[in-house]
């Protein structure tokens, strides 16, 4: 009730930190004259002390807690993806920036006043436990996360590991409860994994996040790839919720000449476009590519398969991808206490708006909610490699990959009659020099 009390009072501020000691913060963006940010920091803290004098339980007044509820309050009311960060959350947020923290696997994001998961990350515990893309997170260990901020809720599931959780979930594809239990892990994240060399001498590649250490991990599943003969290449970037800029533009990189542009992104002044493009370092691929994505391929994914398919580097194959295109850049405050916030939003090298629309296939090839679940599933327990074992551990036999296969169909046609003019063919482009 506090939360909401002084979110309301503080309607007025639009997000603004002074309180907190963050003046020389909304100087920095410049949009408030100081009359106006002295005027609203003055109507704060006459909000926290009549709270402080006048509320009923004394216990719940502290003036600290009272300033991160404001705050709390005044920055979840932005957008989805801005938040106030408790000491707790901003380690977290580091550890999983670093690709290591407890937890269970999943990356979250806050839709409609839940917590949904976009994807769970290839090979952790929440994979395993067959938790879906699109899954409500509804009760974590008996307490409602009905109306909890995407914050609370990720401090929830994560923990020490080797301890276990509960969680109930809300399935839309199927419209159940569903309840599991998971025990947290380390959580130490390959974000590129099953390279392998497909028939007919095309590699594949699948890109699970993209974090600290996804561009040298790509650059090494090219190396190898190229070690074996690769002649075509397919980018997986499917249930991909995102992660580092720097990262997607390191992916992007090989496909592109020294000085290309790969993404750019745009504050709200005109003077704040921010450009990304191709530093040269890389050995360029020149070989037919297809990416995949779909529904869950989010944010830096959403980078990288929109700067190949406006430079008409690689077809996309598979379906529109979720649309997260903006910029959260993270704020260290006092206390070891951050704010994430939006500052700006991702724009393709051709214009293109990737937020709330999404990149778009070329050649499009939705799976059923039956299909997408089982084929993440083989791709989770790849080390499983008896049909009938699994069938057994699973109760479904593996079944084929159509999108997989249709990338697969495209590079093969671009081989035999010629690589680019067919690869603009199917992503209905006229090549150009």
């Amino acid at each position: 009730m506090l939360k909401r009390i002084l979110a309301i009072a503080l309607g007025v501020l639009l997000g603004s930190v002074l309180a907190v000691g963050m003046t020389r913060l909304a100087m920095t963006f410049g949009f408030w004259p100081m009359g106006e940010i002295n005027r609203s920091a003055g109507y704060l803290r006459e909000v926290i002390d009549l709270v402080n004098d006048e509320y009923v339980e004394p216990d719940k007044v502290a003036i600290d807690e009272l300033t991160r509820s404001a705050m709390e309050g005044m920055v979840d009311r932005l957008d989805p993806h801005s938040s106030f960060l408790p000491a707790r959350d901003y380690t977290n947020l580091q550890e999983e920036m670093n690709n290591e923290f407890g937890g269970i696997g999943v990356q979250v994001e806050f839709r409609n006043d839940r917590v949904v998961v976009i994807a769970p990350i290839t090979g952790t515990p929440g994979a395993r436990a067959g938790i879906l893309r699109g899954d409500e997170i509804i009760e974590v260990d008996g307490e409602s996360m009905i109306g909890a901020t995407m914050n609370h809720v990720v401090s929830t599931l994560r923990g020490k590991p080797g301890t276990s959780v509960d969680i109930v979930f809300n399935r839309p594809s199927s419209d159940e409860l569903v309840k599991v239990n998971v025990t947290r892990e380390v959580i130490q994240v390959e974000s590129v994994r099953l390279v392998r060399m497909l028939p007919e001498g095309i590699g594949y590649v699948q890109v699970t996040q993209f974090s600290e250490r996804t561009g040298d991990e790509f650059a090494a599943a090219l190396d190898l790839l190229r070690s074996q003969g690769m002649q075509g290449l397919v980018i997986d970037l499917r249930n991909n919720p995102g992660g580092l800029l720097s990262q997607a533009a390191a992916v992007a990189e090989p496909f592109f000449d020294r000085g290309e542009l790969i993404v750019y992104t745009q504050g709200r002044r005109p003077d704040d476009r921010e450009e990304l493009r191709a530093r040269g370092t890389a050995r360029r691929v020149q070989v037919p590519v297809a990416v995949l994505i779909n529904a869950g391929s989010a944010s830096a994914a959403e980078i990288v398969a929109g700067a190949l398919k406006d430079t008409q580097r690689a077809v996309l194959v598979g379906e529109r991808s979720f649309g997260k295109g903006s910029v959260q850049s993270i704020f260290r405050l006092r206390n070891g206490e951050g704010l994430r916030l939006t500052t700006a939003r991702y724009f393709t090298p051709g214009g293109e708006v990737i937020h709330g629309r999404g990149v778009s296939p070329d050649v499009e090839l939705v799976m059923t909610p039956a299909e997408d679940r089982k084929v993440a599933l083989q791709a989770a327990r790849d080390d499983m490699d008896d049909p009938a074992a699994f069938a057994e551990r699973f109760g479904f036999e593996p079944i084929a990959d159509r999108q997989l296969d249709a990338a697969v169909a495209v590079l093969r046609a671009a081989n035999l009659v010629g690589g680019r003019e067919v690869l603009a063919s199917a992503a209905g482009n006229t090549p150009t020099s």
